[in-house]
């Protein structure tokens, strides 16, 4: 067989290993998960992502981009415990949504845990929140 009938099965391999990274590289929006009843009782929106970082390589990194987004205030970082508190009041009730991340080590880096909760009576579009929440955490890959 000559090169050239290699092509494309190069060119098959490639795309389906691009594919593969893509599927790996996604596993925030999968993850990501919503429990309460919008209106009734608080809504926390939640997702989890492992990171092959240090636990202390991945916190400013997170923290970062969340200062970045200027959405929310009082971050609060506890460097011991791995974790980010955030509060972000938009609605004008004095009723803060809270964001909360948390680190911990596993044998092969980070999982990092990251949940966003509205208050009773209030909603907040769920595809915003997992863009949201992965963006967050896309630097701590």
């Amino acid at each position: 067989m000559s090169i050239r009938s290699f092509i494309p099965f190069v060119i098959a391999a490639t795309a389906s290993f691009a594919g593969l990274s893509g599927a790996q590289a996604q596993p925030c929006a999968t993850n990501f998960t919503s429990s309460g009843v919008p209106m009734v009782s608080q809504i926390t929106y939640r997702t989890w992502d492992l990171s092959k970082k240090a636990p202390a390589a991945v916190l400013p990194a997170i923290l970062r981009a969340i200062e970045a987004d200027r959405d929310f205030g009082d971050i609060r970082t506890d460097k011991a415990n791995g974790t980010i508190t955030a509060m972000q009041e938009v609605t004008g009730s004095g009723r803060p949504q809270i964001l909360k991340v948390t680190t911990r080590k596993q044998p092969t880096g980070t999982r990092i845990d990251i949940a966003f909760t509205v208050q009773p009576g209030q909603v907040a579009p769920e595809e915003a929140v997992k863009k949201g929440l992965c963006d967050f955490l896309k630097g701590a890959r």
